[in-house]
């Protein structure tokens, strides 16, 4: 007997004393029957919030599905839609820009550089000093900074003086080990993490926001002219020596310690890829070829979209919801500022449809992007008999406390459905980019070997998206060609790759220092 009513049964008995025996066998039958009662309905009506809510993970699961010949379908797409983009200008959702680096770093570059990494709600800036194909990178320092969310929507002028403070405290901090020659000015590599219309190395002009970023009056103008101007208010004697989106840093910096590294695919707050093309395999590009004969391309692959994703109704609620409708559906699939709004918005209908968080929806459960992507992989990790974690979180994250055991594993499955997903869409993407590259096949004769250099929080750091991932791509690849495809954690790449590509792009002779 539950001991709720077993004490109301006990506290009826003792208040009856002075009745007569048969008078208390009636009471206690009474209270018996009321107490079975109110249990029965409790358990109805429990079991039947408990089918709806299984009824809505079960919707979930099914049509978050990524069986394996969905998955060659969205690679198919992917291809096709690289071979569009490629082809002209506007002709693809891919806008496959021309990154205007044919001449990766070498090996041999010398000298002190900088490099401003700007992605996502944080950037990192970063200083490197090189000696050559020996030394390699002999020291390296860095800082991450936050940006406050008003600075997200404020003005160009705001976001990019705020940057600039922050580099020139960062530069204060030079010491002993990194060495500027005389008459020269610091250079540095900017590594921006939107999509740009490229029009020279040291030149490109915004095409639109992401990742949370709203600023409109920087659409449209050149992102380096815009930092240099705030660079100068602050007094920063400064070159902007190259301009890269993040993934090509992560290119440069891969291939810079491995040769085979081909592709580079940014895993973090948002998603791209970028690739090694043959320049005649890039028909939108006219005039004289490079002499290196490719072209490092910039693919925007977070733009793709095609009717094989499978999109549910939560991810078409948070594309309404987001700062740019229709756009970037590809990345607010697979990427970690998107995963626990998605969870949150699934765990927010089960509330208000079937009660089970109580009969009241707890208020913070309709915060959007209240549950960030780390706090999501710590439920999602959390292999604790009683699912400790995900109680901890709940209770921290939405208010809600006291839940059952049942609940928190479903929690734990939504967290599974969203990054399995991700994780098997991430694989397909990366398919695509082989095929179009011709890496999907075994030559025979051929000794091959292609390196994915991938970088960002969510592959570094979420243990069972990574895990799914290369699973995935070997699944798809098949093991002979499996064995030729490695997918290697480029850490720091970005950052690293854009102070290789400002010292490559260098205005100044390569000086040694003593």
């Amino acid at each position: 007997m539950n001991n709720h009513f077993k004490q109301i049964f006990l506290g009826t008995v003792q208040h009856n004393t002075t009745l007569s025996n048969r008078e208390r066998v009636c009471d206690t039958q009474t209270a018996v029957c009321a107490a079975a009662k109110l249990i029965s309905r409790r358990r109805m009506r429990s079991s039947g919030r408990w089918s709806k809510a299984m009824s809505i993970l079960k919707e979930f699961e099914e049509q978050c599905a990524t069986p394996v010949g969905k998955l060659r379908q969205v690679a198919d797409a992917m291809t096709a839609e690289m071979h569009a983009g490629l082809a002209s200008e506007g002709g693809s959702r891919l806008n496959m820009l021309n990154s205007c680096v044919d001449n990766l770093p070498t090996g041999d570059e010398h000298g002190l550089f900088y490099a401003l990494d700007l992605g996502g709600t944080n950037f990192r800036v970063l200083r490197v000093q090189l000696r050559g194909r020996h030394g390699r990178v002999a020291k390296q320092e860095f800082t991450e900074v936050s940006i406050p969310p008003k600075l997200m929507t404020a003005t160009s002028t705001e976001l990019f003086d705020f940057i600039a403070k922050e580099l020139a405290r960062f530069i204060a901090t030079e010491r002993e080990g990194f060495f500027v020659p005389p008459g020269s000015r610091r250079e540095l590599g900017f590594t921006f993490s939107f999509p740009v219309k490229q029009l020279s190395i040291t030149s490109g002009t915004l095409i639109r926001w992401g990742k949370g970023f709203s600023i409109d009056d920087s659409v449209d103008k050149d992102v380096v002219v815009e930092l240099t101007k705030a660079l100068d208010r602050q007094g920063i004697h400064m070159r902007v020596a190259a301009l890269v989106n993040d993934t090509i840093g992560t290119l440069a910096g891969g291939k810079y310690f491995n040769n085979d590294v081909a592709v580079a695919v940014i895993l973090g707050t948002g998603t791209n890829a970028a690739y090694v093309e043959r320049a005649h395999g890039i028909p939108k590009c006219h005039g004289l070829q490079p002499k290196s004969g490719e072209m490092v391309i910039n693919t925007e692959w977070g733009n793709f979209r095609s009717s094989h994703l499978p999109v549910t109704k939560y991810d078409q609620a948070l594309d309404q919801d987001s700062l740019n409708v229709g756009e970037q559906i590809f990345e607010k699939i697979i990427s970690g500022m998107y995963f626990g709004d998605i969870v949150r918005r699934v765990l927010c209908k089960m509330a208000e449809e079937t009660g089970i968080f109580g009969d009241i929806v707890p208020p913070k459960l309709k915060t959007r992007f209240i549950l960030k992507t780390p706090e999501m992989s710590a439920m999602h990790h959390d292999t604790s008999l009683d699912l400790t974690v995900v109680g901890r979180k709940l209770k921290d994250i939405f208010g809600i406390s006291d839940t059952s055991f049942e609940t928190r594993r479903v929690v734990v499955e939504l967290c599974n459905i969203v990054a399995t997903r991700a994780a098997r869409l991430s694989a397909a993407g990366i398919l695509g980019i082989l095929k179009k590259m011709g890496k999907d096949t075994v030559k025979e004769g051929e000794k091959q070997r292609t390196v994915v250099a991938v970088d960002g929080g969510l592959f570094e750091h979420y243990t069972a998206f990574r895990s799914c991932l290369e699973s995935t791509l070997n699944e798809l690849l098949g093991d002979e060609v499996a064995h030729t495809v490695v997918i290697e954690h480029a850490n720091d790449g970005s950052g690293i790759g854009a102070a290789l590509l400002a010292a490559s792009h260098s205005q100044y002779p390569e000086v040694e220092e003593s």
